[in-house]
């Protein structure tokens, strides 16, 4: 990949169309003027015919003609390239979901080059864009990796490697026969440090699993290189093993040719028209003496999206980036780096709202948003997506964990309302009350979103989900639907959320989760537009989830339909430009299941509001709207008349259980 990048230079140095668009500062609402409603898919789930790609699959024209209907602006493919590793002169699979990438080339297994080009085309045709991935913190064990290992030219430079001396090798663990690394114990780790080789444990283990990985860092056997000479490397892999860590400044800059090549060969040939930046909040790593190394909120990371999203923005694209760390890094990291963020702020807040019937959680994190002046303009507001329902809550185990914040009428320690909460997920997610759903290492829980909803519902065994149980099933998925699309920003839908998928029983999926990735439950196969309504299993093998609504060609035959249903409140937030709205007001409420979000709508269309009930209980409770003109009060989606806001800012809130209003006050104008 480095070669290839070097390679390519020579088609922008010199030239001019680099200098044709600003590209400083990050541009969250022209990205979302460009596509504000994302379908968000991933290549192992995807159904296709026999002979057909998953690439084909997604390109076919009957799959666009609904995703057009339904109000889809923007596909994110997911993980495309080839990933995996080489041993010697065959390749290895994935050990993440092709989330370790060692090429530029679409993964032959999913399709070709050119069949990614006819994707970005037939999206094109329906005024629709597609987003590709960009992964700039590490790869796979590929050719550059053993290059590396082989300490050829500029290669060991792209990774945070370190040759350990021959005669400090006692220190290290053997590895056994048939690997090619193994995992350090924190023990080693330290002694390492103190023998100057490298910074120390880091200041968190993701993916921890006892006796699989306990440490950021592993250890090659020994490996003769290039020169002859025999070398033992130790290198850092924030993830799995088989992902080692690119670092971002080492003297020959040779992690940021590589990702930039492959962020504009992306844009320029591949026809993608943004760029997810995947874990790029782990650019930096720093030796601290008498702590763990300092390896998040690292200024290093903040420079890194910076060169990588000013980039993107000189070829014409944008990007965004799934950080799930502190309000502070967002907020920081979005000032020059990627345009968009994936919601990770309110996402585990809104899924606790259901599980619990109470918002109070998630209006602290919305009031702490705009406290941190990030704009919901500038977020990814998703459902499902390939990943675990993640309730690490950074932001109140590290910088924030002995800040202090209200709640249930006490003033509690951010370490401590973390706890509450995480163990309030846990215990109605997963377990004896939704055996169902797994947890995931210490990040989160695998689930889909209709699994968070039957869990929310109290439905121990999916077996017995009925005709009766998929229409209030639907509501509840309607209502999270509506919160994060009568909001502005992006709102993100997935292929699983548009059929109503359910998790794959853990047995069908056994031999991927041998090394404790449970996530695999939720990546069950679908076919959105029932090219082969018969098959048993997507492509890639991954068997085929029950699918609770169905194809969109069914759907879409229905009024009443999930799919029918999202596709008119879209059609309600693209008329009045929803997505392009000013947030101006979460107020308090007394009802514990309400959510209300105020928002300034565009052009001088008014004020929207967002009113949600989570809860069991119908909700009748008068709202107190202080400074906005006065006026009727319209539902937006059905086009009827629900009251009035009067002269003193009074409005009647009336719900059902969980419903969701769009509301408008009519003649408005604005807050004044």
């Amino acid at each position: 990949m480095l070669k290839v990048s070097q390679d390519r230079t020579h088609l922008y140095s010199g030239k001019s169309r680099l200098w044709m668009n600003p590209y400083a500062e990050a541009q969250p609402r022209r990205a979302i003027e460009i596509a504000s409603v994302w379908l968000t898919v991933y290549p192992d789930a995807i159904i296709a015919p026999e002979g057909c790609t998953v690439l084909g699959a997604l390109a076919h024209e009957a799959l666009w003609r609904r995703l057009s209907e339904i109000g889809v602006q923007g596909v994110h493919t997911g993980p495309i390239k080839q990933s995996g590793g080489i041993r010697g002169n065959a390749f290895t699979p994935s050990v993440d979901g092709n989330f370790d990438r060692i090429s530029f080339d679409v993964d032959p297994l999913l399709g070709t080059e050119q069949e990614l080009v006819q994707m970005s085309r037939m999206a094109a045709a329906h005024n629709a864009v597609t987003i590709d991935d960009l992964i700039p913190s590490h790869t796979g064990k590929g050719a550059d990796f053993r290059l590396a290992e082989l300490g050829h030219g500029a290669y060991p430079g792209l990774y945070h490697m370190v040759e350990i001396r021959e005669e400090d090798w006692d220190v290290l663990p053997d590895v056994p026969a048939g690997k090619d690394a193994i995992n350090l114990l924190p023990a080693v780790c330290d002694e390492l440090k103190h023998r100057h080789y490298i910074v120390g444990q880091l200041q968190r283990v993701i993916f921890f699993e006892p006796g699989v990985k306990e440490t950021d860092w592993s250890v090659t056997p020994p490996i003769t290189g290039v020169d002859g000479k025999t070398r033992r490397w130790v290198y850092l892999h924030y993830f799995k093993e088989g992902q080692p860590s690119l670092n971002w400044l080492d003297p020959s800059f040779a992690a940021q040719q590589m990702i930039l090549g492959d962020a504009l060969y992306t844009l320029d040939c591949l026809g993608a028209r943004g760029l997810r930046l995947d874990a790029n909040g782990f650019l930096g790593v720093e030796i601290r003496a008498q702590d763990t190394a300092w390896s998040e909120s690292h200024p290093l990371s903040i420079t890194g999206n910076q060169i990588i999203g000013g980039m993107i923005r000189k070829a014409g694209g944008f990007s965004f980036q799934e950080l799930n760390l502190t309000l502070d890094d967002i907020a920081q990291m979005s000032k020059g780096g990627a345009d968009l963020s994936y919601d990770f702020i309110t996402r585990p807040a809104y899924q606790h709202a259901l599980l619990t019937g109470d918002t109070e959680f998630l209006r602290l994190m919305l009031h702490q948003m705009h406290a941190f002046h990030i704009d919901p303009a500038s977020l990814i507001h998703a459902l499902q997506n390939h990943d675990e329902l993640t309730v690490e809550l950074v932001h109140f185990w590290t910088l924030h964990a002995h800040d202090m914040f209200m709640y249930k009428g006490q003033t509690l320690p951010g370490a401590i309302l973390r706890e509450h909460i995480r163990e309030e997920i846990y215990e109605r997610l997963s377990g004896e009350h939704a055996p169902y759903n797994l947890r995931f290492v210490t990040n989160g829980i695998s689930c889909t979103t209709v699994s968070l909803i039957t869990a929310a519902l109290g439905i121990r065994d999916l077996d017995t989900v009925e005709e009766a149980d998929i229409a209030l099933i639907q509501k509840i998925h309607l209502l999270l639907v509506m919160y994060n699309a009568m909001q502005p920003g992006v709102v993100a839908i997935s292929g699983w959320d548009l059929v109503g998928a359910l998790p794959l029983p853990g047995e069908s999926v056994a031999e991927r989760m041998q090394d404790g990735d449970t996530r695999w439950i939720h990546r069950g196969g679908y076919d959105l537009a029932s090219l082969d309504p018969d098959a048993t299993e997507s492509v890639r093998g991954m068997p085929r989830a029950r699918a609770l609504y169905g194809s969109l060609d069914t759907q879409l035959e229905r009024s009443d339909s999930f799919a029918s249903s999202v596709k008119k409140l879209l059609a309600v937030r693209q008329a009045y430009a929803i997505a392009s709205s000013k947030q101006i007001l979460v107020p308090d409420v007394a009802s514990p299941g309400l959510l209300v979000m105020v928002h300034e709508l565009p052009a001088g269309r008014g004020i929207q509001i967002t009113a949600l009930n989570f809860g069991r209980e119908t909700i009748s409770e008068e709202l107190v709207l202080s400074g906005f003109t006065p006026g009727p009060v319209v539902d937006m989606i059905n086009e009827t008349v629900e009251g009035d806001l009067t002269e003193d800012g009074r409005l009647m809130i009336n719900l059902d259980p969980y419903e969701a209003l769009c509301l408008r006050i009519v003649n408005s104008g604005g807050h004044v």
